[in-house]
């Protein structure tokens, strides 16, 4: 018993830590992201060399007629999806926009069209992030074949959106600023759980620790007597 105890009393202790120091490390992430600094110009940089959730400055022209919508995307608990759109930088040079949530319509087959008036040139600000990843492998699904457009997508990966849209792209995305015009409902905040999460966890953790010491000594008091 005494043997379990130590290494059961080890183990919720550094599950502890370990929470603690990923709450730490992602309080640092939502500092960060919370900042807001001013959007750079992208210039001549890549955007694999900027750190993910900066902010950006870009000019060019939206791709209204070649449009996803990422399914499975919850907004407060409700249905719906994301709208993702090609940005044509003046460079030449191509990125998906997420310009936010939209409300499941309640029939599969009646998907809205989020337009957006073609060949204006527009100027906007976002962050930079990752296309998102599902945790299971049965919520991906790839755009249709088909040639119609907006298509709908599940997790898909850089790859399948490129041959879908028949053009290179770049293989990160921008979540489009919540100011900014031509998009929906955008709030966003960093993937994963918050801080205050892992800190609850990383307690939780210490708590288990302290009831076993507890019963451990009151069991072996009891036995003594």
């Amino acid at each position: 018993m005494t043997l379990l105890t130590v290494l059961l009393l080890a183990l919720f202790v550094r599950l502890g830590h370990w929470q603690w120091d990923k709450g730490e490390a992602k309080q640092d992430v939502w500092a960060e992201y919370e900042r807001n600094a001013p959007a750079e110009a992208l210039g001549n940089r890549t955007f694999d060399s900027i750190a993910r959730f900066a902010r950006i400055a870009l000019t060019g022209e939206f791709d209204p007629m070649n449009q996803f919508l990422l399914d499975n995307r919850s907004h407060n608990g409700q249905p719906g999806w994301e709208v993702l759109t090609p940005f044509v930088l003046d460079d030449g040079r191509c990125i998906l926009v997420n310009r936010g949530w939209i409300p499941f319509s309640g029939y599969r087959d009646r998907q809205p069209y989020p337009m957006l008036p073609a060949g204006e040139r527009s100027s906007i600000t976002g962050r930079i992030d990752e296309l998102p990843s599902g945790g299971l492998a049965m919520g991906h699904a790839p755009p249709a074949p088909s040639k119609a457009w907006l298509k709908l997508t599940s997790f898909p990966t850089h790859e399948e959106l490129a041959a879908s849209l028949g053009r290179k792209i770049d293989r990160r995305i921008i979540l489009l600023d919540a100011d900014a015009p031509d998009g929906f409902v955008r709030e966003w905040t960093p993937p994963g759980m918050p801080p205050s999460r892992h800190f609850s966890y990383a307690i939780q953790w210490w708590g288990f620790a302290v009831v076993l010491l507890v019963l451990y000594f009151g069991l072996n008091f009891r036995k003594v007597s």
